[in-house]
């Protein structure tokens, strides 16, 4: 069987995923593969790059019968003749920001992308600079112009590129600061929660009229996961968010509501390290929830009116702000129990006048039996 060579290596920021490029005398090809802790729940995703022979004629069904990488068939193929084999040293992989698809680009030039939304669904999708025409393996990456791929491509280098110059976290920690202080004075206490990694994340502390106020600022700066995927041209909408939390304090110290919101440190990480999204009615477990509760549920809808304010967006995104609100383990189980239960809870909760403020309360739903 012939040998196959992995010329490139690189995981994502988060470690889930890792890109390959590898190649052997016939062709090469590029993958995204699961990290061994996602290998149950996505599949490999691969990108047919260059033949490294003459392009044949018909599809190359003798070599998948023989478990070797096909060849593209010449009615596919921008070249028919073979290409030289892929130097490792001209090969960049540019991951988008959500953490899930990426882009290769060999000596500058944009070879292929694999985009974040194919982990979501079955079928195999990817973008070839070598493909003149959709295929099982590939569909063409055409230019900028022709393909919206290939120009978010570009728009993904520029973006790890200014991030790397380091100048663009002050001003948005900044115009997220002065919209909190707006509404709940000013920042009394700021907590960084990204471990001195990229990106950037914190928490800023507030007091305001009688409660505890906490709310994230970073997790705006990139798009979660599977959102493109599930809303497609409504995905703007929903794929960014900061989390908040509100806790009355005349029923908890400083220091216990500062305990209770160090769930959205981890929180504000959970997208990228379980690809996932956070949406209006999702649930999340925590081991610092207030005695009686077991998690909490994210919701925009239970924020009083003074605290449903414009967040500043982010590349032209909306940014949803969500509150996270306590549950307890029947409520948390009504809400996962299908996919309108976190709304129909949420409903439940405005019915009996919980707001987005944490006060103790008498639990909603009746325990599964």
């Amino acid at each position: 069987m012939t040998q196959s060579y992995r010329i490139a290596e690189v995981t994502n920021q988060q470690q889930t995923l890792i890109a390959t490029v590898e190649q052997d005398e016939r062709a090469a090809y590029f993958y995204i593969r699961p990290a061994e802790s996602f290998r149950g729940e996505f599949a490999v995703r691969g990108c047919w790059l260059r033949n490294l022979l003459p392009a044949p004629a018909q599809e190359d069904n003798e070599a998948m019968a023989q478990g070797r990488v096909p060849l593209l068939s010449a009615e596919f193929c921008r070249t028919l003749e073979a290409e030289p084999m892929l130097v490792p040293a001209g090969l960049q992989v540019i991951w988008e920001p959500s953490d899930d698809g990426a882009a290769l680009w060999y000596q500058g030039q944009l070879l292929a992308v694999i985009p974040g939304w194919s982990l979501y669904q079955q079928k195999q999708v990817s973008f070839s600079a070598g493909c003149i025409r959709e295929n099982r393996l590939t569909a063409p990456l055409g230019s900028a112009s022709t393909n919206d791929y290939y120009a978010r491509a570009e728009q993904h280098r520029h973006f790890w590129r200014d991030w790397h110059d380091g100048h663009l976290w002050e001003p948005m920690q900044r115009d997220l600061l002065k919209c909190y202080e707006a509404q709940y004075g000013e920042s009394l206490k700021y907590y960084a929660i990204d471990q001195g990694n990229w990106p950037p994340m914190a928490i800023s502390q507030h007091y305001h009229q009688g409660s505890w106020y906490f709310l994230t600022l970073g997790m705006s700066i990139r798009p979660m996961p599977w959102v493109d995927y599930l809303y497609d041209d409504l995905a703007a909408q929903y794929r960014r968010v900061e989390l908040a939390m509100a806790i009355d304090a005349e029923v908890m110290t400083e220091e216990n509501a500062v305990q209770m919101a160090s769930a959205l440190a981890s929180f504000a990480h959970f997208p990228w390290a379980r690809l996932s999204w956070l949406g209006e009615g999702h649930t999340l477990q925590s081991s610092v929830a207030p005695v009686g509760f077991e998690g909490f549920i994210l919701s925009h809808a239970l924020a009083r009116e003074e605290s449903r304010f414009a967040l500043p967006k982010r590349e032209g995104d909306k940014v949803n702000l969500l509150w996270a609100s306590p549950v307890t383990t029947a409520e948390r189980e009504f809400a996962e129990a299908d996919d309108k239960g976190g709304l129909e809870l949420i409903d439940r909760l405005l019915d009996y006048g919980a707001g987005h403020i944490f006060r103790p309360r008498q639990q909603i739903v009746e325990p599964a039996k």
